[in-house]
């Protein structure tokens, strides 16, 4: 049978001294032994010290039955304390192997068993003087007023239980960085009560073991790891000793203790919430080791910290959440106008910055920001806000260290913290802190925690007080306060969106009477205007018919085609005033909308625009166009205002080409969010446009050109968009500098079309 030893020689280097596999060293301290037992009692794993503690080699001992190295009567023991408490195992259990007595620690690794046996301890007549300690520890532990009082209460108590000379009380912030928040020491030694250590001491494998175990004890920090050996019957066998008590420890950490003074250790963790909230770290500077009663009843003292955490923060929160309801409900109650002035009456009150306890605080509604106390100014508002919902989808983001969230904000050097509220749309609410300079006690400089020299790797070997001078870092935000800002922003989102329905009602009732104003002025002028014009045309058309009838004294060929022309011409006028007066005492309605298939209405637009089509080389490419509901003469009007348009910004380089596209197929237009069923786009390749004025080229009397580059008054896109809206349709334009534009517009859907 091969046998081989399980240690991990991987070395450890300063790009991987983080993934340390310290849960699987193969080695243990040699206090103790370990027995790695398989389902069927027999010995897998044995560590190489056993001679030492029962007069057997692990080479007599490996790959046997338990029961035939060490008894029936032991594994029977063994086994009823298996049956009594299975599924974990707390308490050690005293047993007897080899005529010599033990304490077994058992747990389960995976499908082994682990046996760890330690010499029993001859301490049991200090156990009264423990159960005593505790039980008065309990009865006092309720006249602490705060958390730190607890835990200095604590830190007594455990040293008074397990006789180390130093016990800390270690809390752990966001990051991971500690600090000794609580001690009790030998007079004769300097304290470290407010000294902080940075994250890397304690590396993420490191954490994650403080989880899984509890309990840590480092007995001699001179020790010399004993090996573990197991047969060697498969590639890569290893043995996570994660929860044992006898594990060896990894050799930068010891290095770290040894540079310290420290002699012996035990480590206690504090889980709060499923996280490692800190650890009860004990320090003896000679080596120590102490029963597992006494282990027991100082991992006890640790459990009562974290039963208390939430209780005596929530005591100390007490104050700042009764402080805070009390500025929100100032606020809720307040009587304010009903218009955008009332924002300005908020920000000033005082409640809004008690309401978290905040600096300065700001309020942007419709565009326009309202801000009080220490705040930045508006453009650097607005830099936050684009920077934080490019961060984050969420509605709300909290920090206290803007500047470091956002290193690329050249943002205010005062403000350092920020709660931030999204309100709807563009609307937010934002509340300031300024930055807090405080001196932070490292123990040590935390940026040389590991050091490589020509020695290898090794921990910083100074712990001399290493200050450091933070900046660009408010106070942290309490829960309470940041719970109060979240209520209040809700209430005020109501508040801004009620006031925008009122808003929309009146705008839309101030539309509609102005509307009905309107439509009753245009009805007049037209109908006087259309009155006025038909009185000279008739009389046009007389003079014109007498011309005709003494034709014979006009010998002229020319003047009878043109005064032929001209007859058509009055005739066709007249035609069109009277249906601009049909359609103005209609009123815009529905019943003014007729079929009209567009094919005609092209044609006849381009038999009118020949003359000019032709003088300019104009070529119209036009697909077969759909049948819509509109207004005839509208349609005509659209279609000359498109096709003259392209022409008037026809390109001097090239030839004009006026493409006329169409399509019958449903779609929603992105820009109205309206669905459509017909549209037509007239694209050419004339000089273009910059899309950034793809909007304003629809206001009326606008120009991108001057008058002496470009004719025209700036009225004929401004009545395409007007055709359209009277026709309950959309337009839109795309353009490209010099390479043309395209104008589409598009048309609702049949009345008798159910798309919805």
């Amino acid at each position: 049978m091969k046998i081989k030893d399980i240690v991990n020689r991987d070395i450890v280097t300063l790009t991987n001294c983080e993934h340390e596999p310290i849960h699987i060293p193969g080695s243990i301290q040699p206090h103790g032994f370990l027995l790695g037992l398989t389902a069927d009692w027999k010995i897998d794993f044995v560590t190489a010290n056993t001679e030492v503690f029962t007069g057997l080699s692990y080479t007599q001992i490996i790959g046997k039955d338990f029961s035939e190295v060490f008894g029936n009567a032991a594994q029977k023991n063994i086994e009823e304390y298996f049956l009594r408490d299975e599924s974990q195992f707390v308490l050690p259990i005293e047993t007897e192997l080899l005529e010599n007595k033990y304490q077994l620690t058992i747990h389960k690794s995976n499908d082994i068993y682990v046996l760890e046996a330690e010499p029993q301890f001859c301490e049991k007549e200090k156990l009264p003087d423990v159960y005593s300690q505790t039980i008065q520890f309990v009865a006092h532990m309720n006249n602490t007023r705060s958390l730190q009082e607890l835990c200095a209460f604590v830190a007594d108590g455990i040293q008074q239980v397990t006789g180390y000379d130093r016990v800390m009380i270690y809390r752990f912030d966001e990051d991971y960085n500690g600090e000794v928040f609580a001690e009790n020491c030998r007079e004769d030694l300097e304290p470290f009560l407010g000294l902080h250590y940075p994250h890397t001491d304690i590396p993420p494998q490191a954490r994650e073991l403080y989880l899984k175990n509890q309990l840590r004890l480092i007995v001699d920090l001179d020790y010399d790891p004993v090996p573990v050996f197991t047969t060697d019957d498969q590639d890569n066998k290893n043995l996570d000793l994660s929860l044992s008590i006898l594990r060896s420890t990894s050799p930068i950490h010891v290095q770290y203790l040894k540079n310290m003074g420290v002699g012996a250790t035990l480590t206690i963790s504090l889980i709060h919430k499923d996280r490692l909230w800190g650890l009860i770290a004990c320090h003896h500077y000679s080596a120590k080791n102490i029963s597992p009663e006494i282990r027991l009843a100082a991992k006890l003292q640790g459990q009562f910290i974290t039963s208390q955490i939430d209780l005596r923060q929530s005591t100390e929160e007490y104050q700042v959440a009764r402080r805070t309801s009390l500025a929100l409900e100032k606020l809720t109650g307040l009587d304010l106008p009903l218009g955008h002035e009332q924002f300005q009456t908020l920000v000033d009150s005082p409640y809004l910055l008690r309401l978290c306890n905040a600096a300065g605080v700001s309020i942007s509604v419709g565009g326009v920001i309202y801000k009080n106390g220490i705040t930045p100014d508006e453009d650097e508002i607005k830099n936050i806000v684009t920077a934080i919902t490019n961060h984050t989808k969420e509605q709300t983001f909290t920090t206290k260290k803007l500047s470091g969230d956002f290193p690329q904000l050249n943002h205010h050097t005062d403000v350092a913290g920020v709660i931030f509220h999204a309100l709807g749309s563009d609307d937010h609410i934002i509340w300031y802190r300024p930055q807090t300079i405080s001196e932070i006690k490292w123990a040590g400089d935390p940026a040389k925690a590991i050091i490589k020299d020509s020695k290898g790797l090794h921990p910083r070997n100074s712990f001399n007080v290493w200050k450091q001078i933070v900046k660009n870092q408010s106070s942290t935000w309490l829960q309470p306060e940041i719970n109060s800002a979240a209520n209040y922003a809700h209430a005020l989102h109501k508040q801004i969106i009620m006031l925008m329905l009122r808003e929309e009602e009146e705008k839309y009732r101030s539309q509609s009477l102005v509307l009905k104003e309107t439509n009753s002025e245009l009805e007049n002028i037209n109908w006087i205007s259309t009155h006025d014009l038909q009185e000279p045309l008739r009389k046009i058309q007389m003079i014109i018919s007498k011309l005709l009838t003494e034709i014979d004294d006009v010998p002229a060929a020319s003047v009878l085609e043109s005064l032929q022309r001209v007859s058509k011409s009055a005739n066709r006028m007249q035609i069109l005033l009277e249906d601009i007066l049909k359609y103005t005492r209609i009123k815009y309605t529905k019943d003014a909308l007729q079929k009209i298939n567009m094919n005609f209405i092209m044609e006849s637009t381009l038999d009118e625009m020949k003359d000019v089509i032709s003088e300019n080389n104009v070529v119209i490419e036009c697909e077969s166009l759909p049948e819509i509901h509109g207004i005839n003469f509208l349609m005509k009007q659209l279609f000359s205002n498109l096709l003259q348009n392209s022409i008037k910004y026809a390109s001097a380089e090239r030839d004009l080409v006026i493409k006329v596209t169409a399509s019958q197929e449903p779609e929603i237009n992105i820009y109205s969010n309206n669905v459509y069923c017909y549209w037509i786009t007239f694209s050419d390749n004339g000089i273009g446009f910059d899309q950034q004025y793809a909007d304003s080229i629809f206001k009326i009397f606008t120009r991108l050109h001057n008058q002496d580059e470009y004719k025209g008054s700036g009225v004929g896109l401004a009545l395409c968009k007007k055709i359209m809206q009277t026709c309950g349709g959309n337009i839109r334009a795309e353009g490209k500098v010099g390479e043309g534009a395209a104008i589409t517009v598009y048309f609702p859907c049949d009345p008798e079309d159910s798309l919805f």
